[in-house]
């Protein structure tokens, strides 16, 4: 698979980074670096109910805009899960409502189970993550050369089985996984090992065989006995050897702007180890929970898991073993997507502020579960403070003086008064005049920075968005006042 948004899609996870990155954009920028949650552990039950709230009108809004069928949420604050629920349909003509009884297939996300089987492996003294492959496959190209590490971190240079944004005619037909390593791990390398990152999804087959040369067992039944039964994962199945029951969703693709038609399945085999997992978004948070607190894997194991992998040039990939890894401004945010052929899904843990969000649709090539994740995430954490509201008009008042070309230079500090010289008046003026009035003017997130209180501002007009932040002293003066564009998600 490649990294970016397409049309259609069959592919496993990787294919909704890019989406997910853009919709977390303003997320990313635009939080406050407290750490503290939205909710405090008083008045929990207003506190949720204000919540469910909100992300019913979210998730409904955005299945009506994007048109996916359906979409299945939890949510975990302070360690517990306090909110899931179903919206949509988990099936079309005749409709049948979604509930969050039914399992979706988490694709992807299923990487990083598979990275944990293997941590736990080296708990046991099987193996190191410096081992390099050839212990157990020394068939495969370069196998002496290549780590295990570089496996799970995708920078091994092994090529990705599953690039299209559509599934194949050979991918329709089983596929046995070693056959899969004949057909691609046999090939000359995409690049020299941990010299570059790139996503692949037969890295992850790899992995899958190794756990299975070291236990002498099939790899879903390590992992079986060794994750999903003790976090009593018990609605979690292998997608990947059969169909779900008729009491799942099933999985929708769409050709262009047509209506939504049953998705073809892949065969059997292809996505063992790298995405073969279907579950309750209940026990996927679960599942997240166990992140948060730790209790699976040894501490050292979650930090190798957690922390993000360098190349030999000493640049940062963004990503760990089968998890990736960002700050989203003061919040560590461990996270992936996830897609196979009619489903997509969207899993978020910040395990120093113990929440986690869970969305899980049934509509493959969707922006559906990304957007409504990062909707959620955002609920998650402050936006505002008490003076949100006196500042947002303060904020635009300033606004309607740039497009006359004036500004009340008590507000500022030197600095800024000096900033605003007679030539940037007239610049501004010249270049917001003709805007006129703005249709919305909202704070849309808060941090600190360099002594200051920076905020940032959505304003909208009917052609253009533009996005405002403001650097505020102590004393309440302002050190800056920007401009710029803001780019469509």
């Amino acid at each position: 698979m490649n990294i970016q948004l397409k049309p259609k899609s069959k592919n496993l996870i990787n294919k909704k980074f890019v989406t997910i990155l853009s919709l977390l954009t303003t997320l990313l920028y635009f939080q406050p670096s407290s750490g503290r949650n939205f909710f405090s552990s008083k008045n929990t039950s207003v506190q949720t109910d204000s919540l469910k709230i909100k992300v019913d009108s979210a998730a409904t809004k955005i299945l009506r805009e994007t048109g996916a069928p359906g979409a299945s949420v939890a949510v975990v604050e302070h360690g517990k899960i306090v909110f899931t629920h179903a919206y949509g349909n988990a099936k079309l003509n005749p409709s049948v409502a979604a509930t969050t009884e039914m399992r979706y297939a988490i694709g992807s996300i299923s990487k990083q189970f598979t990275a944990s089987c293997i941590l736990l492996l080296e708990q046991k003294g099987k193996l190191s993550l410096n081992d390099p492959i050839s212990k157990w496959l020394p068939d495969l190209t370069q196998a002496n050369d290549v780590t295990v590490r570089e496996i799970l971190s995708h920078t091994s240079g092994y090529q990705d089985f599953w690039p299209q944004d559509y599934s194949p005619p050979l991918m329709l037909k089983p596929m046995p996984p070693q056959e899969i390593l004949n057909r691609w791990a046999k090939k000359p390398l995409d690049f020299e090992p941990g010299t570059k990152w790139q996503y692949s999804n037969t890295n992850y087959v790899i992995a899958a065989q190794i756990v299975e040369k070291i236990t002498h067992e099939p790899f879903f039944k390590f992992l079986s006995d060794k994750i999903l039964k003790p976090l009593d994962l018990s609605s979690a199945v292998n997608f990947d050897k059969g169909k779900l029951t008729s009491k799942d969703p099933t999985g929708y693709t769409q050709y262009g702007l047509g209506p939504l038609r049953p998705a073809l399945e892949e065969g059997a085999g292809w996505m063992a180890g790298a995405g073969e997992l279907a579950m309750t978004p209940h026990d996927l948070a679960k599942w997240d929970i166990s992140m948060i607190d730790e209790n699976l894997l040894s501490p050292k194991s979650y930090k190798q898991l957690e922390t993000e992998a360098l190349l030999k040039n000493g640049v940062g990939t963004n990503y760990g073993l089968g998890v990736q890894i960002r700050m989203m401004n003061g919040h560590r945010m461990i996270y992936h997507s996830g897609e196979v052929s009619g489903f997509t899904a969207f899993n978020a843990v910040f395990p120093d502020d113990s929440a986690a969000v869970v969305v899980l649709t049934n509509q493959d090539a969707s922006p559906a579960a990304g957007a409504i994740g990062e909707k959620i995430s955002h609920l998650l954490f402050k936006t505002q403070d008490a003076e949100t509201a006196m500042r947002t008009e303060q904020a635009r008042k300033i606004f309607s003086g740039l497009q006359k070309g004036t500004i009340n230079r008590s507000l500022f500090t030197d600095d800024a008064n000096f900033y605003f010289n007679e030539q940037a008046l007239k610049d501004f003026h010249t270049s917001l005049d003709t805007l006129g009035e703005p249709q919305s003017f909202v704070q849309i997130g808060e941090r600190h920075r360099g002594g200051m209180l920076e905020r940032a501002f959505r304003v909208e007009f009917n052609n253009i968005t533009l996005r405002v932040w403001t650097y505020q002293m102590p004393d309440g003066k302002l050190e800056q006042y920007q401009i710029a564009p803001q780019p469509s998600l």
